[in-house]
């Protein structure tokens, strides 16, 4: 019987070091063969027992701690197993963790869209934007109507008299002096070009 002991324990130790994936859904978790290491009394290093606790008291409730720490154990194994069938039908269903990990994210960005806060910032934003939007249509008014009254201004059409009259000097000097040019008349041909290229 203590050989059949001794062999379980090899063959967990054996399959606890094969699982040295950090990727793994079992890192972190301690191995069978780590829950059947029993643990000395003395060298966890007993305390002395708290004031108002009796030997009795005291007794129990290490069995009870003993006790959850098993349980605690025993689920750990559970769901060990559990993930790992969760993977295994994951994969036969052709499922990657990129699938869960998109999944994961669409279910987050939903709860933060439905969150207080977030509704609470997006109306603030958007009574922001609201005011932003009007105060620029009121600036942008406000700088039509400075614009037209500088327009009507006397300076401004004193201004644009005198850039009238340059324009028209410029203009009637340009066609003075193209009256002067030849135009090539339907006979001429034009000289021809006899460079080589």
């Amino acid at each position: 019987m203590l050989a059949a002991a001794e062999r379980g324990r090899g063959a967990a130790m054996e399959s606890a070091g094969q699982d040295i994936n950090l990727n793994s859904p079992n890192k972190g978790l301690l191995s069978d063969a780590m829950m059947d290491v029993p643990v000395d009394g003395a060298a966890a290093g007993r305390t002395a027992a708290p004031e108002g606790l009796s030997a009795a008291e005291e007794e129990e409730l290490r069995a009870e701690i003993a006790k959850v720490e098993e349980e605690i154990g025993t689920l750990r194994q559970v769901l060990a197993a559990k993930e790992r069938h969760c993977g295994e039908l994951k994969r036969k269903l052709g499922l990657t963790p990129l699938d869960g990990l998109k999944q994961n994210l669409s279910k987050s960005w939903h709860d933060v869209q439905v969150s207080n806060a977030y509704k609470k910032t997006q109306e603030t934003l958007s009574q922001a934007g609201q005011k932003t939007s009007a105060a620029l249509s009121n600036v942008g008014s406000v700088i039509s109507r400075k614009l037209g009254d500088m327009r009507n201004s006397a300076t401004f059409k004193s201004f644009e008299d005198r850039v009238g009259t340059i324009k028209s000097r410029v203009v009637g000097s340009r066609e003075n002096s193209t009256d002067g040019l030849q135009s090539p008349s339907a006979g001429d041909k034009p000289p021809q070009d006899n460079a080589p290229f």
